[in-house]
């Protein structure tokens, strides 16, 4: 008997983590944020540019995330407004940020 509730302690154990990981949003994160303070009088522009950069393993990255390739993906001269973008999976295992430049 005391093998079988020491297993369903387990299990309910392990599901209090799973439920924690998934509410604390440990397990997946999707967020997006301008980088502006008067949203009520931005001006976006014509065009739109991105610049992305990963990082796979806490160990790998790749990529550029600056301002200035976002721009430049986008054809832009003149930037107006910039968001920011981070997708993440358990952790960081997988993460990718993105910047989002509006222009002309």
């Amino acid at each position: 008997m005391k093998s079988v509730r020491g297993q369903q302690q387990i299990w309910v154990v392990l599901g209090l983590l799973c439920v924690s990981i998934a509410v604390c949003s440990c397990a997946y994160v999707d967020v997006k944020t301008p980088y502006d303070q008067n949203l009520d009088r931005t001006e976006l522009g014509a065009k739109k540019g991105t610049a992305q950069g990963y990082s796979i393993l806490w160990l790998f990255t790749w990529g550029d995330t600056s301002y200035a390739t976002a721009a430049k993906n986008g054809d832009i001269t003149v930037i107006r407004h910039a968001d920011q973008e981070l997708f993440q999976v358990l952790f960081g295992l997988y993460t990718r940020w993105r910047i989002v430049v509006y222009g002309d």
